[in-house]
């Protein structure tokens, strides 16, 4: 299975609300057109982005369906498919329909917080499970749990459809000895937009990244740079789109790139409780960014 479209651009797809919390699917559509046209390589969704928590059974299958049908085979669809009871998380994917889904990424259980053997056996278990490559989620801030260096090489060398991890550790040096020792097909994908050039400098194959949302041509135009070592023109965009980046995450995520969808006309910006909208402060920073970025890009 051709997996190399790990190398580039994938995108946290959000999920859009209307105003009465039911799922804006012309919205979400236009957000897809928005990301492919941009050459993004490939769309994740049903992730921590897309209010996952806050959605029911029914809700993920329509968004499931919908992307299938809109994405219609132009860019790989990764499924995010987590949950920290690895019993019922199998039933689950045994049985779940994956037709048009390249792989699904799992993060480590959550509020368990397992020990490093049990994560390798949850992994274990979901490999065999699923039809499907599965790619790592390592998130300790919002799992408590941090899939170790050894545990992830462990994984990667023992199952072959465990063909990457999205690294959003925050922890350079992990990293570094993941990408130092691992299997060569084994992909180490950045989870943190402002992380990504750093960690692909040395290594990293690319990035799942939020702030592709709004700005899918610059990500990927900087993610392709460095793909081809020219660090200095990546360089570039990653300092234009750094504030935008981090002004995102200031007040959680998604709130923050809801916030910026709606200051372009792409989304309206509603979020599920207990998820609440950024204050006016930083929707204003946010405003004033991207009219900054879009002034830069017009006039370059």
């Amino acid at each position: 299975m051709d997996n190399t479209y790990l190398e580039g651009t994938g995108v946290a797809i959000v999920t859009p609300f209307h105003k009465q919390k039911s799922i804006d699917f012309t919205a979400l559509g236009n957000i897809v057109e928005h990301t492919i046209n941009n050459n993004v390589n490939y769309l994740v969704i049903i992730g921590t982005t897309a209010e996952t928590p806050t959605l029911n059974a029914e809700e993920m299958f329509a968004i499931r369906d919908f992307m299938v049908n809109n994405v219609d085979g132009r860019v790989p669809i990764v499924l995010g498919f987590s949950g920290n009871n690895t019993m019922g998380i199998t039933d689950e994917l045994f049985k779940v329909d994956l037709t048009g889904i390249s792989s699904i990424l799992s993060c480590a259980p959550y509020y368990n917080r397992p020990t490093q053997r049990g994560i390798y056996e949850h992994f274990k278990n979901l490999v065999e499970a699923s039809n499907v490559p599965i790619i790592l989620y390592n998130v300790p801030s919002r799992t408590s749990s941090n899939i170790s260096v050894d545990t992830c090489l462990k994984l990667a060398y023992d199952f072959p459809n465990i063909i990457g991890i999205k690294e959003a550790s925050g922890n350079i040096s992990q990293c570094m000895d993941i990408i130092a020792n691992k299997p060569k097909d084994f992909y180490v994908i950045s989870g943190d937009d402002a992380l990504t050039l750093p960690l692909m400098s040395f290594g990293a194959s690319g990035v799942i990244s939020v702030s592709a949302n709004a700005f899918p041509k610059e990500i990927s135009q900087m993610v392709n740079f460095c793909l081809k070592g020219d660090f200095v023109s990546a360089k570039k965009i990653h300092y234009k789109m750094l504030p935008f980046s981090k002004a995102i995450f200031e007040e959680g995520n998604p709130s923050g790139i809801k916030a910026a969808l709606e200051i372009m006309g792409m989304c309206k910006n509603y979020l599920r409780l207990p998820l609440t909208q950024v204050d006016k402060s930083l929707y204003k920073k946010i405003e004033t960014i991207i009219n900054g970025i879009e002034n830069e890009n017009k006039t370059n």
